[in-house]
Parts: C-alpha cells; structure tokens; sequence
C-alpha cells in the first residue's frame, strides 16, 4: 500500500486566479504550501521514496493545459512540419510533441522576453505540488482514475493515434486539467534520487544525465499516470508521448542536491594498465566455469528483478573483465535496467551488480559493449519510447578510464523505431570503423539491420533502409542479415559474414539449417544460403568472433532443449580416439579458411559433471562429457593474453584456442 500523504497547504488571497497571455494560455496561481512528496516506493516505484516534506514558499502560475502546437509553433514555425508524425497532434490546440528539454527551455526563454515576464519549465516538485492539488491519494480524482480521463492506457508495440487536444479533462481542485496522462511533460530537474528530510523549494540534483518527465501519457499503462510517478528521458530525446507546459515565476534560488555519486562498478577502479601475459598456444586451458550474475545484497539500493538476461562483456586496459545485461521482471517491462558486474583483475569472484544505466520508466532493451583495443570503451544501448522492444532509440556513451566514468549519452539514432535493437558484439573493421548489429524486427524472426559509424562513434549509418523484409529462401540479395541476434565478422577481403537465428534455410537435405548472409558491401545488400549448422532457437543468441589468432568461431547449440523429436536433439562430434559420439548442448566450431569449412566442432565441456544454473531462461542444467548448456544468451570477449571469455545468461567460461583444437575425451561421467 502506497504512503497515507499528509498535506499541508496556505491559501493565497490570489488562490486560483487566472490571467491570459499573448499567446493565449490561460494560467492560474498555484498557492504556496506544503506537502508530502513521493511514496513509499515498492518493486519497481523505488525511486519515489522515501517520502519527504517539501515547503513550497511562493505561489507561481502555471499553464492550465500543456503548450499547443499553434502556441509552439508561434515560437518555432518550423515545428510545423513534425505535425502528424507518427499520425499524433495535427491540429492547433493539441498537446505539441517531439519536443526536446532544450527546444522546451529555448521556448520558455523566448516567452520571457516576448512576455516582459519571468517562464520556465516547473520543478519536479512544484510539478507534483501543483498535480496534487491538496489531495493525498494516488491521483487528484482519488484512488482511481476515471475513464474519460483515459486514452490507450496501455503498452501498445504500435502506437494507437489519439487525439492530443487540451483541455478536455475536468480540472483538478486547483485548476489544472491533464496533469494525468495526455502527454508527459518535461520538468526541470536533473533525476536523480531523493533524500530524506524536509526541503524547502527543491530543484533536484546539480547534474545527471536524464530530465525529469512528469504525468505519464496517453499511451501508457494507468500506474504511470499517478501523481508521485517519476519518468525521465535523455534530454535530446522526443518523441510522441511528450510535451511541456510553463509556469510563470522566477526560479527558486535553492542549491541542488550533490550529483548522483558513483556506483559501486565504477568505485575504485585501477587506472594502472594490465602486463598480460599470453597463454600458450600450444597449452589447453579451461577453466572453472563460474556465476557473474550474483544478487546485490538486500540493503545495497540496487534495482534487480528476477529475470537477468541479454548480457555484453569487454575487457578493460587495467585487466578487468566488465559486463553489463538487463534485470527486469518482464522484457516488455518499463521497469527494466541495464546492471553492470566487473571481475577485477586477479580476483575470482565478480563484484555484486549495480545499476550501469538506466532512463527512468523507459525499456531498455539491447546493450553492446566493446573495448576499441586502444584504451576507448564503447557502450551502445537500446533506449524505448516506453515499454515493450519496438520503438528504441540507440544511445552511445564511451568511456576513456576503463569504465570509471562515462560521457553524456549522445543518441546516435534518435528515432524511435524498428532497426535499433542492439545486440551484443560491436568490433572495428579492418578500416577502423565500428560495426554495430541491431535486430530488426521485434518478432521471433524478421533479421538483422547493420549500423556503421566511420568516424569514431560520431555519427552512424544504416547503410541499408528499405523496410522491406527480404524474400531469404530465394538467395537473392536483401538490406538486412537473415535471422534475429546475428553475429557478425569481416573476412579477410573485406566483406562481411554473418549467421542468425531463426528465418531457416533448408540445406541440400531439406533439413533447416542456421542461415549465413555475406555483403560485399558492408552491409548494404546481403545475399543468402544455409549453413551447415543446426538452427537455434528462443532463449539462445549465438556468437560470430574472429579469435586474435586469426580463425573464425562460432558458438551455437545443437538443438532447442524444447525440442520434442528425438531425432533433431544433439550433433555428431569425434572424440580423442576417432571416434563419433553425440552431443548436446553448446559448441564452438572453427574455420580456418574464412567460413568456407569448419573442421574443428567441439562440445564446451571438459567432460566433468557439474550441476549449474544458466539463469533466465535456461535454469539448472547438468554438464558432463556429453551435455553442455542447453541455451543461453551468449556474449564473448578475448583478452590480448589470447583467453577466450564466454558468458550466457548467468554463467562465465574461459578456454583457449588450444583447448578447442583438442579432442575431448569421453568417459561416463556421471557417477
């Protein structure tokens, strides 16, 4: 249950007079007064708590409704354009969008000066004051929020047109109508965290990296319509679910809270460059397999669900191993967050997780992590309009200090829309350019769309965009790689290869074989023909590498652990005697002559039984000679010592290249 708010507030003799502006707003006077700000913040409302009294010393008018388009516009003719984007907000007196937090402030500062008089965005908590309106219950109507105050209160993967015009819910007690839903609209605080206390004229933090949005929109689930609710967005970021409105009065002259301080993945990181030293090439190593995704402690303030999966892993200049995935309760989830785990150097055991980004009550589906080899750190991330997977856009942040600190994260393609869902496994191109794979389609199948950036991760490009699906099965050529959760690798001529999940192609047998796509043109047109490697299927992501060494690798599995037919589970490999047994599970195969053939296939076991959990949608699993994860989502790094670091969905191995090329002994295993 949600925190009994207690609320104070002193009436004004100016109580909810209205006045009307050249532009038209009708704004109305928002007493002073005090209140209890935020919740109690159970699961995933975490960062509404803890509750706390806030003083809000002076009245301040506020916009009775959200700015319009023709009221915008007035400011921006050019915004014009934008009307009906995504089929929203065409006409005059509807809520404006695709509106960034500078465009809100630059609006604001020309009204000032239009004006004569003082406009700016509210604070977070004059924003929840003035929504509040002298209520304590979840929303200004009471514990619910009545149907003609309600739109498509839902996730919808494709978004459903509504009208955006103002003013057509009842007012709140104070005045002020679609403070829930319509559209969020920006505040002016940095997000960051709450402290416990009574604060007087809070303005947030003195830094971050995302905007506070307030009042949810017409397109998301009714929770995210409550008064206490926090959002936030990248301030660059704008789309169709956000709008502003102003209010007129100066600005509290509070100090801001400290920034947010570091978390603990970025606390006490060496800064002192690691002396590797190579393995033998000619000594087979494989090491204890071990968990990287342990729970934080209860008390540590980390948010972590119980699904953690899609992870990405590089190695650090200071010999730290980082990885980053996602933790949420559901993948469509508007709760979901991006946690990092980094295995320092020398040690055995990964740290706890902490929280390695996260934009407030947005999906964050899809994260990449690559170490440039010359000491930049890249992490690309999907970023959702809302909930579900379809509608991201794809932030970059680089890191120069080996994941200590982070830039500002820039959006590199800041549409929202399909093509943007990044998977795990960026490299450099013998060019120098980076190479970012990002499924194409929401859906089980639908292909893998390629980024390249020639410039350092400036500016990206999708070098193929017709958003038509191509006909794989034909071999002819298409804009998009066959298959979701591609792995990709450039050849030694320069084209690309790459391999996929689902989108089949039949093998000279008529059995479904896991489809290879090459583009001879990095990644414009690609053309297609089965591999002759079994398909893989949901809960499974392959991985596509070439090995400092020089060969090509691949990890897949050999079939679905759903799989109902016995006669589809498990593959032939050879054993140390010559001779063929089965095996199930994950293996790595190698080709030494750029994908052309791959004599070396071998099982990832050392053949000793172990009782282990692949997390998310793997589970417990047994491994011995002849069993190995069943599935998993498999991301992969090597260290310049030549060591091979392979996770799933929870569990860390290390081998070598000689490991690979040596042929595994089979004994009964299990005792």
């Amino acid at each position: 249950m949600k925190y009994t708010f207690l609320l104070s507030f002193l009436l004004s003799a100016t109580a909810f007079a209205q006045e009307t502006n050249s532009l038209g707003m009708k704004l109305v006077t928002v007493p002073a007064g005090r209140f209890y700000m935020g919740s109690e913040g159970e699961g995933e409302d975490y960062d509404e708590a803890p509750v706390h009294r806030v003083t809000i010393s002076k009245p301040f008018r506020m916009a009775i409704t959200e700015v319009t388009n023709a009221q915008y516009e007035a400011f921006d003719p050019e915004h014009k354009k934008l009307r009906s984007k995504a089929g929203f907000s065409k006409d005059d007196d509807e809520a404006v969008i695709f509106v960034s937090y500078p465009e809100a402030v630059a609006f604001c500062e020309w009204l000032s000066k239009k004006e004569g008089k003082p406009y700016r965005l509210p604070t977070e908590a004059e924003w929840e004051y003035a929504c509040h309106a002298g209520t304590v219950t979840p929303f200004s109507t009471g514990r619910f929020l009545p149907a003609n105050y309600q739109k498509s209160q839902k996730t919808d993967r494709t978004p459903v047109v509504v009208s955006l015009k103002v003013g057509q819910t009842p007012a709140n007690p104070w005045g002020l109508q679609e403070m829930h839903g319509n559209v969020e609209e920006w505040c002016s605080d940095w997000y960051g965290p709450y402290e416990a206390g009574e604060q007087r004229d809070p303005v947030g933090r003195a830094s971050g990296l995302f905007r506070v949005t307030r009042g949810g929109s017409h397109g998301t689930p009714v929770q995210y319509l409550r008064t206490t609710n926090r959002l936030g967005m990248i301030p660059e970021d704008k789309h169709w679910l956000v709008g502003f409105r102003v209010v007129q009065a100066e600005k509290p002259a509070t100090q801001p809270l400290p920034a947010i301080p570091p978390k603990a993945f970025a606390q006490n990181v060496s800064q002192k460059p690691f002396a590797w030293k190579t393995v033998s090439a000619s000594q087979p190593v494989f090491l204890e397999p071990i968990r990287y995704v342990n729970k934080p402690a209860c008390d540590a303030g980390v948010p972590f669900y119980s699904h953690n999966h899609q992870p990405a892993l590089t190695w650090c200049p200071n010999g730290d191993l980082l990885a980053i995935w996602f933790s949420t309760e559901k993948e469509a989830g508007r709760e979901m967050t991006v946690v990092a785990s980094r295995l320092r150097a020398g040690q055995t055991r990964w740290d706890a997780p902490s929280e390695f980004f996260k934009v407030p009550d947005r999906n964050m589906t899809g994260s990449s992590i690559f170490h440039d080899g010359t000491g930049t750190i890249y992490h690309m991330n999907g970023v959702e309009a809302s909930g579900d997977w379809q509608n991201l856009a794809m932030a970059l942040r680089t890191s120069r200090d080996n994941g200590a600190t982070w830039s500002a994260p820039l959006l590199v393609a800041p549409e929202h829309e399909k093509r943007h869902q990044v998977i795990a496994g960026m490299f450099k191109s013998k060019e120098g350019w980076l190479v970012q794979a990002c499924d194409a389609d929401p859906s089980s199948s639908g292909g893998t769309a390629v980024h390249v950036s020639k410039d350092g991760g400036k500016t990206w490009v999708a070098p193929y965009t017709d958003p038509a699906k191509p006909d794989y099965k034909t071999g002819a050529s298409g804009g998009l790689i066959a298959g979701i959760h591609a792995g990709v690798a450039q050849l030694k001529d320069g084209s690309l290869l790459a391999f996929g999940r689902s989108d089949n192609l039949p093998g000279p047998d008529g059995k479904p074989r896991m489809p290879m796509s090459l583009s001879r043109d990095m990644g414009q047109t690609w053309t297609y023909s089965p591999s002759e490697f079994p398909p893989i299927a949901g809960g499974q992501r392959l991985i596509f590498y070439r090995l400092n060494e020089g060969p090509l690798m691949l990890i897949g599995f050999t079939h679905h652990p759903e799989e109902p037919d016995e006669t589809k589970k498990g593959m032939l490999f050879t054993d140390a005697k010559g001779n063929s047994f089965k095996g199930y599970g994950m293996y790595a195969a190698l080709s030494f002559d750029e994908g052309k053939t791959w004599p070396v296939k071998k099982l990832l076991t050392d053949g000793q039984y172990r009782y282990l959990n692949g997390g998310a949608w793997t589970g417990a699993f047994e491994m011995d000679a002849t069993h190995a994860e069943p599935r998993g989502y498999l991301a992969l790094t090597q260290t310049p010592d030549n060591l091979i670091h392979l996770i799933s969905s929870s569990i860390h191995y290390r081998f070598n290249l000689a490991w690979l090329q040596q042929k595994m002994v089979v004994e009964a295993a299990r005792q």
